[in-house]
């Protein structure tokens, strides 16, 4: 039987209900204050992106930056909020990083991670512009260490039946990281189950070992060739609440 634990403050960490009710906290505590505060108090263009209690604030003007960085910290404590300060950093990023980075011999723009991906400035071959998103290392890492022990827990299963279950899950490894960009990760990501499985299988069939002529026919047969779900982020789609096009 689980035990029961009541607290006067937050929720236990780890808990589920913690992303439901970062979001309905946050929504008054942050949401509402920094559409308020980029309406009245910023000079440029300013865009928030917020998941449960994890976010991205990104501005047009340094001192724009440097200002919401001091006023948040006083809005979070009026509510006995801390920003995470290993985690919560200010950075330049963006199509113009690279260059006024290099003027001033500073090196390569920083990269940051976010909702398991590592967002970093760089350019088409063409010299375009654009943000690319990998799979971030330790969460392929880590979703590799749990498919691997759910393959151990299924070693005498049929399979057709363990095949089955890895394509329903690399389908939706790829639904979510399926990113322009990132198919190097897709690729890696693929190849990595494929020789868990090999491994799995050979230690099941100890009197016939298992041949890669074979297993590369289950590859093909239940392994689906990573696929790039998603496009760039449209234009047409961006949403502006000040009634003027942002600046490109």
């Amino acid at each position: 039987m689980g035990q029961g634990r009541r607290v006067k403050r937050g929720s236990p960490r780890g808990e589920a209900s913690g992303p439901l009710m970062a979001n309905i906290y946050l929504y008054y505590v942050f949401d509402l204050w920094a559409d308020r505060w980029r309406r009245k108090s910023a000079r440029g263009w300013v865009v928030v992106v917020r998941f449960a209690d994890d976010f991205v604030v990104g501005f047009q003007y340094r001192e724009d930056a440097e200002r919401f960085w001091r006023e948040l910290r006083e809005r979070f404590g009026k509510f006995n909020l801390r920003r995470q300060e290993d985690k919560t950093r200010l950075i330049e990023f963006g199509r113009f990083a690279a260059g006024n980075r290099q003027r001033r011999g500073d090196g390569k723009p920083e990269s940051f991670a976010f909702l398991g991906f590592l967002h970093v400035c760089d350019t088409t071959e063409k010299g375009k512009y654009i943000v690319l998103r990998q799979t971030l290392r330790k969460r392929m890492q880590a979703k590799l260490k749990l498919i691997k022990v759910e393959l151990r827990r299924r070693l005498q299963n049929p399979i057709p039946a363990v095949g089955q279950w890895l394509r329903i899950v690399m389908l939706g490894h790829y639904r979510y990281f399926g990113v322009p960009g990132n198919g190097r990760k897709l690729g890696a990501f693929r190849h990595r189950i494929s020789w868990m499985w090999y491994r799995a299988l050979r230690r099941r069939s100890q009197r016939r070992r298992l041949t890669w002529e074979r297993m590369n026919r289950l590859v093909k047969r239940w392994l689906p060739l990573p696929r790039i779900v998603h496009s760039y982020p449209d234009f047409r789609l961006y949403v502006s609440t000040q009634g003027k096009s942002p600046v490109r």
